[in-house]
């Protein structure tokens, strides 16, 4: 059975904690885990081999953190853009055996109850080798207004529900037959790809074309064309609510998607006043507050029931129970800055840099490229950079000259230069980068040769 994990995300619903570039499945919440890994985890004890669906900006955080798990010879398919999840999961089932079992599960939920999910993926798994389509409906808690309900008569599903109001939720708990849509499911490659082309032909057809155009089908790298071409719906509603081969698993598993801050509060260890732990919060009579913050001492001083997320260059302070909000803070704060986009620290495929300042005219940076690792070969029309080697040694690259750079040396290379960092040794390379122009956007990169296929 293979497991394809979805790995796709805006980053918004837990921001400034999680970004576009760095989503919440990667952020290592729990105990230095990402949700990606104990995803992985859980599922590789009930699951053969792992096939990772991921935006192509987002992949190598996955890579990094399997390489922390020891997990290798995994499968990836990169999409240039999302197209929601019945493309997702169609692109990935047409990469498989038709007769193959897969297992489709998200990258950012958290369940804990591991011996009764493994007890409902065995169940789940006789029922998907009758040829059904599996999901997996989670036993509500609560009159939760913020979920999808599927109604369901043993093991048959009767029908799905949209996100309902609390006076509906309430009698769908009362009912006892209703549960929460996990989105997970279970089914043959090939049983999924038939219904497809059943109940949403369009969807079919342009995935298959998509991967019909597939160049290297070890990373397999769809084109911008050809997902453009795909209609971008999910498989809720391109197949579930169509196909009279549904079943569902009821699933009490202790599940949950931390799709708010509410939600992650509630999944975090707290100290005696209800104050999740924190070695860098004072508490002066304070109580039962989310404090998340590694870089300054955040003290409070009578605030109860309260958010307050500070993240180096944001800082998020919320009541709690209207942390379903912080979509609406994005989408003001995307008009005019990146913060949505990226933190400090940028995670890259050759390794990181984190912006130490950033003013008009200049920009200074820290940049560790891994052992083994160089970054695209590039040119900036409006900055010139200063490198100064910090530790390792830099092969440097300008215009058609190639030189080492040792620490404490430096090089400077001028604006339209053609140049290239890489780091040929066993040790990590770190310099501090100093950009001086009248642009310093991260979008000043003319890449004209990249390792990792980037436009």
């Amino acid at each position: 059975m293979t497991n394809i994990i979805l790995c796709g995300g805006n980053g918004t619903r837990l921001w400034p904690i999680s970004r576009t570039l760095m989503p919440k499945q990667f952020v290592k919440l729990f105990n230095e885990q990402s949700l990606f890994q104990l995803t992985v985890q859980r599922n590789s004890k009930v699951c053969e081999s792992q096939f990772i669906v991921s935006n192509a900006e987002q992949y190598f955080l996955a890579i990094d953190q399997l390489e922390e798990l020891k997990q290798v010879n995994n499968k990836y398919l990169l999409e240039p853009i999302g197209r929601n999840t019945a493309p997702a999961i169609a692109l990935a089932c047409w990469a498989l055996d038709p007769n193959e079992t897969v297992l489709v599960t998200p990258s950012d939920h958290l369940i804990k109850n591991e011996v009764e999910y493994q007890k409902v993926i065995s169940r789940a798994k006789e029922l998907a080798q009758e040829d059904n389509l599996v999901t997996f409906g989670i036993t509500p808690t609560f009159a939760e207004t913020g979920f999808g309900y599927i109604e369901a008569l043993n093991e048959d599903v009767k029908a799905f529900h949209e996100k309902p109001d609390e006076q509906t939720a309430t009698n769908y708990l009362a009912a006892g037959n209703y549960y929460w849509n996990s989105g997970m499911f279970m089914f043959k490659a090939g049983v999924f790809l038939e219904e497809l082309k059943k109940y949403s032909p369009e969807i079919y057809n342009g995935s298959m074309q998509a991967y019909k155009n597939v160049n290297n089908h070890g990373m397999i790298r769809i084109k911008h064309e050809d997902m453009l071409n795909i209609p971008e719906d999910s498989i809720d509603y391109a197949v579930m609510e169509k196909s009279d081969k549904v079943k569902v698993i009821a699933s009490d598993i202790d599940w949950s998607d931390l799709g708010s801050f509410d939600a992650l509060y509630e999944e975090l260890p707290k100290d005696e006043n209800g104050n999740t732990v924190n070695e860098n919060h004072v508490a002066i009579d304070s109580k039962n507050n989310l404090i998340h913050g590694d870089q300054r001492k955040i003290a409070t001083v009578d605030i109860e029931d309260t958010i307050i997320v500070d993240t180096g260059d944001a800082l998020l302070i919320s009541k709690k129970g209207s942390s379903q909000k912080v979509k609406k803070v994005v989408e003001e704060v995307r008009k005019n800055s990146e913060l949505h986009n990226i933190h400090l620290t940028g995670y890259r495929p050759w390794g990181t840099y984190t912006i130490l300042e950033d003013s008009i005219g200049y920009k200074i940076k820290k940049i560790l490229v891994k052992p083994g690792k160089r970054l695209s070969l590039q040119k900036h029309f409006h900055r010139n950079e200063h490198w100064i080697v910090v530790s390792g040694t830099a092969t440097v690259q300008v215009e058609d000259k190639t030189f080492l750079v040792r620490p404490n040396e430096s090089t400077y290379i001028k604006a339209g230069e053609i140049h290239r960092l890489s780091n040929n040794g066993k040790l990590p390379l770190i310099l501090i980068e100093a950009q001086v122009g009248e642009y310093t956007g991260e979008d000043d990169i003319v890449r004209l040769d990249d390792d990792y296929k980037r436009d």
